[in-house]
């Protein structure tokens, strides 16, 4: 089976740290990843959640540009809506300036967080996306000179800086056919977002490739898939590790934003509701295990999907099982 293999990091806050913590933590993590060969590593924007710590993912790339010298590194994803299309532009092509042909930009139509924090971060309504989208997309190629804003766009006197002789690859985080087939019309990558959408990339993966049309930004279709993988020495290991993740992802099933600070603590919280009916889908949410069957099962995945590349989600309780998983997903 062959795909491309790349790493996703919502910055996680682990046991008893920090959201500051959590921070420098994705810095350790991406050095790992291009230790290990991973072909990108995204990162993404979550508002008002206290167990993940990332609301600005432009600044995490600009301090990765300093740390890492290969790995493509790109935002999984920037939710335009929250944002002036004119500043995502010059933003990554100011990234694109420090880590020239490194820079992916993937923007999202969500907020990436609730209603009332959306209205706090003046979001615009999820319908002005297409329009977003059109400015941010004619700005980046105006700025490199590979498509200059002609005299008859509204904005043709205003342009992002700094210029450049290239320009970030564009990308949308999709999390469904809708949204794909948008992506596959406007002729940029798609990645399908499963570890938010909670079902199956493959119709996704297939609307965009039957929708697309060849672009500035590439020529033939391309399609991601990023889903949450956690893999151990030990099926046994790996099972002990997910206990946080699981417990935490039944919790916000309910409502609540908890951080299980402990494997232990977590294990009880499981066990105490072993007979939830939701409890199937969130074990089925990850695939764990040892890295032979994290491995088939990530083959699997490419292969019931048509994914081009596969961005794998380290979700262990800490930075070192992070970072192992990465390590036994990649020798596998």
């Amino acid at each position: 089976m062959s795909y491309t293999l790349s790493a996703l990091d919502l910055s996680p806050v682990s046991g008893d740290g920090t959201q500051a913590q959590g921070v420098r933590d994705t810095i350790e993590v991406a050095k790992a990843a291009e230790r290990l060969g991973y072909h990108r590593f995204w990162v993404a924007e979550h508002h008002n959640i206290g167990t993940l710590s990332s609301p600005a993912p432009e600044i995490l790339i600009a301090a990765l540009t300093q740390v890492t010298k290969t790995i493509r590194l790109g935002s999984g994803g920037v939710m335009l809506v929250n944002y002036s299309p004119l500043k995502v532009a010059e933003v990554f092509m100011e990234l694109e300036a420090l880590a020239p042909g490194r820079i992916d930009l993937g923007v999202g139509r969500a907020l990436g967080t609730d209603g009332r924090t959306g209205a706090a971060l003046r979001s615009a309504m999820s319908d002005a996306f297409p329009h977003y989208f059109s400015l941010l997309n004619a700005w980046l190629l105006d700025a490199s000179g590979t498509e200059p804003i002609t005299a008859a766009h509204p904005a043709h006197d205003i342009h992002a800086n700094p210029s450049g002789p290239s320009h970030p690859d564009l990308f949308m985080l999709c999390s469904s056919p809708e949204s794909a087939q948008f992506a596959g019309a406007a002729g940029v990558g798609m990645v399908f977002a499963e570890f938010i959408a909670r079902t199956e990339g493959g119709p996704s993966v297939a609307a965009y490739r039957q929708a697309f049309e060849p672009s500035v930004f590439r020529d033939k279709p391309w399609a991601g898939v990023a889903t949450i993988a956690l893999a151990a020495d030990t099926a046994e290991e790996a099972e002990r590790l997910a206990a946080p993740m699981r417990a935490g992802n039944l919790a916000t099933l309910d409502g609540e934003r908890r951080r299980f600070r402990s494997i232990p603590e977590a294990q009880e919280y499981l066990a105490e509701r072993a007979g939830d009916p939701r409890m199937a889908g969130v074990m089925a949410r990850a695939i764990v295990g040892d890295a032979a069957n994290v491995k088939a099962r990530l083959d699997e995945k490419a292969r019931a999907t048509g994914a081009d590349e596969l961005f794998v989600m380290a979700v262990g309780p800490s930075l070192e099982s992070r970072i192992r998983s990465l390590e036994l997903i990649k020798s596998a």
